[in-house]
């Protein structure tokens, strides 16, 4: 089953609680959260554990 990362925006001010994320097989095995921003503010992300 491919990995799933959560990740929640690292800017206090952001409205945006949690994004779960579902990747494919075709994406790289090491890609992290700093390949990603927020959707809502562009703001940087960080990893969550659930």
């Amino acid at each position: 089953m491919p990995k799933t990362l959560e990740i929640v925006c690292a800017d206090e001010d952001c409205d945006l609680d949690l994004i779960e994320l579902h990747y494919t097989y075709n994406m790289p095995s090491d890609t992290g959260a700093e390949a990603f921003s927020c959707p809502y503010c562009g703001g940087p992300v960080e990893a969550v554990e659930l």
